[in-house]
């Protein structure tokens, strides 16, 4: 029955600023705005394949975890660029300060993590091909292929 997730929705300070954010600095495209309720609804890939909403919240903000599907080469060879020009300090799921994407191995799948204006953790997510393997824990890229190949 279930065949994806098509939409999420966050709270965000200020809805113009997001907007801007998500649109000009990420290169989603804005489906809606409702001005009077303060929401917004945005585009991810092609239109209408899934929807992020973005809901202002001036007191008691909480902020989420999502993460964009991305192909692995833009994951492994652009990513962390492509988030330092827009000014956005990429980081692993170690906190590490190391800013290279690492593996999950359970899943298997590579990610690399950033935030947003609010403070949403933000991340991109290369789902690899093979088996997990749940005992290795989360490697890096250059580990996880000497550990599977």
């Amino acid at each position: 029955m279930i065949k994806g997730l098509y939409e999420t929705h966050i709270q965000v300070s200020n809805l113009e600023n997001a907007i801007s954010f998500y649109t000009q600095v990420l290169g989603l495209k804005l489906a809606h705005q409702d001005k009077n309720r303060r929401i917004a609804f945005l585009w991810m890939g092609k239109d209408k394949d899934f929807m992020l909403g973005l809901w202002e919240q001036k007191e008691n903000l909480q902020t989420r975890h999502f993460a964009f599907s991305v192909d692995k080469e833009n994951l492994l060879n652009k990513s962390v660029e492509f988030l330092k020009n827009k000014d956005l300090m990429p980081y692993n799921f170690l906190k590490n300060e190391n800013e290279k994407p690492m593996v999950f191995a359970w899943m298997p799948a590579l990610a690399i993590y950033f935030n947003d204006p609010d403070g949403n953790q933000l991340e991109f997510i290369s789902i690899l091909e093979g088996e997990g393997k749940p005992e290795l824990g989360v490697l890096s890229y250059e580990e996880w292929l000497d550990k599977t190949l």
